[in-house]
């Protein structure tokens, strides 16, 4: 812990001369739980819930791995390739303390421009590599990049000053996005409206809008990988809340992420209804049909044999620590099969909401130096 500590402070120190705040605390979300099922109706206790069992052996698992896969690109709907040719355009550049700063725009060739910023150090000579930083719900990707001194979410100088590239763009219905919406500017004051506006017009083409969601974040890796100074090889992601769902999902359907740390939101469907918390997540979140096939568990196993970083506090509501213990139990066997048991792990931190704290970020931090570098 003391080598931990020293280079976290090291991070900071370096970060206050790049003009960047340092890392906070978010606002807790905690609760106590309840008994499984407790208050629920019969029935929805009495609904048929998948429970997906890894086979034995790894073959039989790469077979059905290529069926798990088809399913859940299905399950998102109709959604539209993405642009075989980019159409990005650079807004600024900047030279910065230690690294070049640029924001740029994609045009999503569907409905949006999407704004984004990636930062590169100077201190790095060659091809560099790169994590993406996924903001929560109702965040942007100014939060990322530390313009917010009370966000939890800033990663920034703990990235640049340990030789990574930074790459961050604002979700639908967040940042820069927002009353950019079916309705305009309508939506401006309520990001809920535009939200749930997002979610019925896509509804009504066939797709979710979570798939749009995720559509964008791959467009953006189509521009990262682009780059000169990227090292395409060495691509990790990151994010809390809604950023963590967006990660593993990321992850799950596309392999040039190399490595995955998710803070909260490690959540399985089940527990969720059994806890009462579908609430926890806006509606962007739900997919159509999911649990007629199989739980999150199938999901996170798409990301095997590469590494996966879960920190999650026990008492946050989005995800019951019932459903963490499933989780872990079943990924450990998936991971187990590639023979690759030290690429999962998963911490739970005791009396601890929904938040991103400094100790979770020494262990993010690390396990990029040691899968990532």
């Amino acid at each position: 812990m003391k080598k931990k500590s020293l280079l976290l402070l090291v991070s900071l120190i370096i970060a206050a001369g790049l003009n960047v705040p340092a890392i906070a605390q978010s606002d807790t979300e905690s609760g106590v739980w309840q008994e499984p099922w407790e208050g629920v109706p019969d029935h929805y206790r009495n609904w048929n819930y998948p429970d997906f069992h890894f086979p034995d052996n790894l073959p039989a698992w790469k077979e059905e791995r290529t069926g798990v896969r088809e399913t859940i690109v299905q399950l998102l709907g109709d959604i539209p390739a993405r642009p075989e040719q980019l159409n990005v355009r650079t807004v600024s550049r900047e030279e910065k303390n230690g690294y070049i700063l640029e924001k740029f725009i994609f045009d999503n060739g569907v409905d949006s421009w999407v704004p984004g910023y990636i930062a590169i150090p100077t201190s790095v000579e060659g091809k560099v590599p790169v994590i993406i930083g996924l903001h929560g719900h109702g965040s942007s990707k100014d939060n990322i990049f530390g313009s917010n001194p009370a966000t939890a979410q800033d990663v920034l100088a703990l990235f640049i000053s340990n030789g990574y590239a930074v790459m961050a763009i604002d979700s639908y219905f967040n940042g820069e996005r927002r009353g950019q919406g079916p309705a305009g500017d309508m939506e401006m004051q309520t990001r809920a409206d535009q939200e749930l506006s997002l979610f019925k017009i896509n509804s009504w083409f066939g797709r979710s809008l979570w798939g749009m969601q995720l559509r964008d974040e791959q467009i953006a890796i189509d521009y990262l990988v682009s780059r000169p100074e990227i090292d395409a090889e060495r691509i990790g992601i990151e994010g809390m809340s809604m950023g963590s769902t967006r990660a593993w999902w990321l992850a799950a359907l596309d392999e040039r992420i190399k490595v995955v740390v998710g803070i909260a939101c490690f959540t399985r469907y089940k527990e969720l209804i059994e806890q009462r918390q579908l609430r926890a997540h806006g509606i962007y979140y739900f997919v159509p049909g999911m649990l007629k096939h199989f739980d999150t568990e199938a999901l996170m196993g798409l990301i095997a044999p590469r590494p996966f970083l879960v920190l999650t506090g026990d008492s946050d509501l989005g995800s019951p620590l019932s459903g963490i213990r499933v989780l872990e139990d079943k990924l450990e066997t998936v991971y187990n099969l590639y023979n690759h048991q030290g690429n999962f792990k998963s911490i739970v931190y005791e009396n601890t909401g929904h938040v991103f704290t400094d100790e979770m970020k020494i262990e993010m931090l690390d396990w990029f130096e040691k899968h990532l570098k």
